[in-house]
């Protein structure tokens, strides 16, 4: 039989990340792909008591149908830590629990976009979002990211010349896959851009939670007196990434469309984890938990700058996080890091190219991405000292 893919699907490729995923079950491999959590950050004792409970005292709830908007008791318990900790939510906003923060992303696509409207994204961004847009047959274009956060003046070219932008997709803090965090200076110029312009924007903050360095800055959320942006983040990189629990506070007209879309995707996210999730977070100590967290990635984060510093050619640049998963290489100027990445797989390291991250799937990138919360301190000594000698044989 001939298959006749749609055309929103026919030409979408499939995630680098995943398919790089496919060749791990060497057990000698070396991955830098993941952008999993540290298996050291999960509160495994605490959830086994607290799953025991939900079971022998509240399974029917924990194992039947229930809203599309989320857990009722979840649902206040984020929007009360989101108003208290992060001075997020007006009495425009509404909450939504999603299935992780990507169906989160997914949803908004649908809800604001049509067939071959324009989502801006930085450049690069996050494979899973980009994949997300494109799915929903909307065309993503990119901005450039600089040390600071996207380029107000290429937004503002973009946004000046484009026709049918709905959404600017940003990740502002620990970006994905850059690792850089955009100033509070560079958030109020783009915010004041997408407000002249009339584009919603999708904050996406899985990862700002992980802060081991620096000053922290206002989501974009916080200072939100015009309905402007819908936040997302999610529990994935703070409790537990199988759990797939993410949630979105935004304006209200936008996540009531978004739980008519999810009632036709999966009817609701999975109940007894948002119940889980519910009973950590109001009876253990949740910051206490990321606070160990966070001590957990600085360590790691400084092990592979220090071995970076020591051994990497210097003609390779690297950025220097202060939080979140990953960081991001740079080779010099015209090399491209594909044939870099199939010698480090031949080698028994596995990175992921920059071009998984490009809004233009056809561009090439001198870029790789690595992340230090999943390897061991062993594997990211030996690692980077293979990728050095690599880097130092090709280019330096």
């Amino acid at each position: 039989m001939d298959y006749k893919i749609s055309d929103k699907l026919a030409a979408l490729k499939p995630s680098a990340i995943r398919e790089i995923f496919k060749s791990l079950t060497d057990p000698s491999i070396i991955s830098f792909a993941a952008g999993n959590p540290s298996p050291l950050s999960f509160p495994v004792e605490d959830l086994a008591a607290l799953s025991a409970d939900i079971f022998a005292n509240q399974s029917t709830t924990a194992l039947q149908y229930s809203v599309t908007e989320g857990y009722p008791p979840f649902r206040e318990a984020i929007k009360k830590r989101l108003g208290e900790k992060f001075g997020i939510g007006r009495d425009f906003d509404e909450t939504i629990v999603t299935t992780g923060g990507n169906q989160a992303v997914e949803l908004c696509c649908k809800v604001m976009c049509n067939e071959g409207d324009v989502v801006v994204c930085e450049n690069p961004s996050f494979i899973g979002a980009l994949n997300a847009f494109r799915s929903n047959g909307a065309k993503t274009v990119g901005v450039p990211l600089k040390e600071d956060g996207i380029d107000p003046e290429g937004l503002e070219a973009v946004l000046s010349t484009t026709p049918n932008v709905k959404l600017l997709y940003l990740i502002p803090t620990f970006q994905n896959p850059a690792g850089v965090t955009s100033t509070l200076e560079n958030r109020k110029k783009v915010y004041e851009i997408a407000k002249k312009h009339g584009v919603l924007i999708f904050e996406d903050n899985p990862y700002g939670e992980l802060r081991f360095a620096g000053e922290e800055v206002p989501t974009y959320k916080s200072f939100d007196e015009d309905g402007l942006v819908m936040y997302c983040s999610s529990f994935s990189k703070i409790l537990s990434a199988g759990m797939r629990i993410g949630y979105a506070c935004g304006p209200a007209p936008v996540i009531q469309k978004m739980v008519v879309a999810k009632q036709v995707e999966d009817v609701h996210t999975n109940i007894f984890f948002q119940m889980l999730c519910y009973r950590y977070m109001t009876e253990r100590d949740l910051d206490g938990h990321i606070a160990e967290i966070r001590k957990i990635y600085a360590k790691k984060a400084g092990l592979m700058l220090s071995e970076l510093d020591a051994h990497m050619p210097k003609c390779v640049k690297y950025t220097r996080p202060e939080g979140g998963l990953f960081l991001w290489c740079t080779l010099p100027d015209g090399m491209s890091s594909a044939e870099f990445v199939k010698k480090a797989l031949e080698r028994k390291v596995a990175v992921v190219p920059g071009t998984a991250f490009n809004c233009d799937t056809e561009a090439p990138s001198d870029s790789f991405r690595l992340n230090y919360s999943t390897p061991s301190d062993e594997d990211i000594v030996k690692g980077i000292g293979i990728l050095s000698d690599l880097a130092r044989e090709m280019f330096c």
